[in-house]
């Protein structure tokens, strides 16, 4: 039998201390590694504010030399701080940093495009995307992606448990993967190909290999929206499961997804989350569900508007019925079942005794469509069906629709968009702001 080899442990040659530690090393000699947030001056003492990606450290300077190098030194400046953690009531965290030792382990930096230690961002939101990589270290701006952070580990832990495979596929595909034109093509070795609008047809496909899988990672909608809730390249939380009955299981795997993220984020993310002001919505047992059709019924009853006939719900719309659903049921969440055919993929299986609706829904969640889901096609016969009822040939999905030629159990999935969820938890009025180096109509950098 072979013995495991031990695992190497990583060399600390230089020990470091996080901001958030010191409180626990009162009385030692601590060192500190992080960026000039602020100093202060004063006539015969200096402090000094370091922020790491813990938070944020006090060092007090009275020696004459060091208070005259420490005020030739820029703010965003690296600096490695050694000194003693004494207790300070006044100072970030109750202590501060005495006796310190500076010296920077970067040149001086230059200015930031605004103050990144105000305690609100004194810039328009073109500053904040044009100069990102700085403007982002302003613990305002850095902490809605750190809420993102611990929903996509929320949301892989979750599936995680309930057997789920994390899977990765290509991002350039050889065809459109919802049937629509709004592609973006791109030149592969002197063939057209286009960056994937979503991993459908690839997590589908590998429901008959592994029976559940999910995927984070980037797709692309060559819509020319320009508002503030729609982008050209988004992050989707995908998952898809088979041997279902029917869309309510897919329905079933999100509400444990989403309640599961929900608590992932108080965990890892709490400072954030006081930091902007956010309580994590309740996520409750059952989520309420209203079919597309009675949804219609009630608009037309308490709107000014009579939506009957139309294929899908405004954004207006979608606003209203989730003031409806916290209201009448005291959920942020509201799923909407039965989207007509019409507005779905031809991969959507239609509603038993009702062809002109789907096995799919939407979740909405404070008033914006959040997660679309459903069950999905299995047979191959069906898929030939459905694409010659559309006018569609099966010519260009023959890749596939081989799948279903060997045998698929029922199965359907759902899609969540990371960016629209960080907004909604933040209330960020534009999904800009949750959007790490956003692409949209206008902006390609940086």
């Amino acid at each position: 039998m072979i013995s495991p080899k031990p695992i190497p442990t990583l060399p600390v040659p230089f020990p470091r201390t996080l901001a958030a530690e010191l409180t626990a090393r009162i009385g030692r000699q601590v060192t500190l590694k992080g960026w000039l947030h602020r100093k202060r001056v004063l006539k015969s003492v200096a402090f000094l504010v370091l922020r790491d990606r813990s938070g944020l450290a006090q060092a007090v300077l009275s020696e004459p030399r060091a208070v005259a190098a420490l005020c030739a030194l820029p703010e965003e400046t690296v600096l490695q701080v050694t000194g003693t953690a004494t207790a300070r009531a006044q100072a970030p965290g109750g202590v501060e940093v005495t006796s310190p030792t500076v010296s920077a382990l970067s040149g001086p930096a230059a200015p930031p495009p605004f103050d990144l230690y105000r305690p609100v961002v004194p810039a328009t939101l073109p500053t904040v995307l044009d100069h990102a990589p700085v403007a982002l270290r302003h613990p305002l701006l850095r902490a809605p992606h750190t809420l993102a952070a611990a929903s996509v580990a929320g949301f892989r832990a979750a599936l995680d448990a309930l057997g789920f495979t994390e899977i990765h596929t290509p991002k350039v595909v050889a065809s459109a993967t919802e049937s629509g034109a709004n592609v973006f093509s791109l030149d592969w070795f002197g063939r057209t190909a286009y960056l994937a609008q979503s991993p459908q047809f690839f997590k589908q496909a590998m429901v008959g290999v592994f029976e559940r899988v999910y995927e984070t990672g980037p797709v692309f909608r060559a819509e020319p929206h320009d508002t503030a809730r729609h982008l050209a390249q988004y992050t989707s939380l995908d998952a898809e499961l088979g041997f279902v009955a029917d869309h309510h299981d897919v329905m079933a795997v999100l509400r444990e997804v989403l309640a599961v993220m929900t608590a992932t984020v108080e965990e890892r993310a709490g400072e954030a989350c006081a930091l902007l002001g956010v309580t994590p919505p309740e996520v409750p047992e059952r989520i309420p569900v209203l079919h597309f059709a009675e949804a219609q019924e009630l608009l037309a009853a308490h709107t000014d508007e009579d939506p009957r006939g139309e294929p899908d719900l405004s954004p207006a719309h979608e606003r209203w019925l989730s003031r409806w659903a916290l209201r009448e049921h005291g959920s942020e969440f509201l799923f909407v079942t039965g989207y007509p055919m019409a507005k779905r993929p031809f991969y959507t299986h239609p509603e038993p005794g009702r062809p002109q609706y789907s096995n799919s829904f939407d979740l909405l969640f404070r008033g914006l469509e959040l997660v679309t889901g459903g069950q999905r096609l299995h047979r191959h016969e069906d898929y030939l069906a459905a694409l010659s009822a559309r006018g569609e040939s099966p010519e260009p999905y023959a890749g596939y629709l081989a799948a279903f030629r060997h045998g698929m159990p029922p199965h359907g999935g759902f899609a969540l968009g990371l960016e629209r969820w960080t907004a909604r938890l933040t209330a960020a009025d534009n999904v800009r702001r949750v959007t790490l180096f956003p692409r949209d109509l206008h902006r390609l950098t940086p």
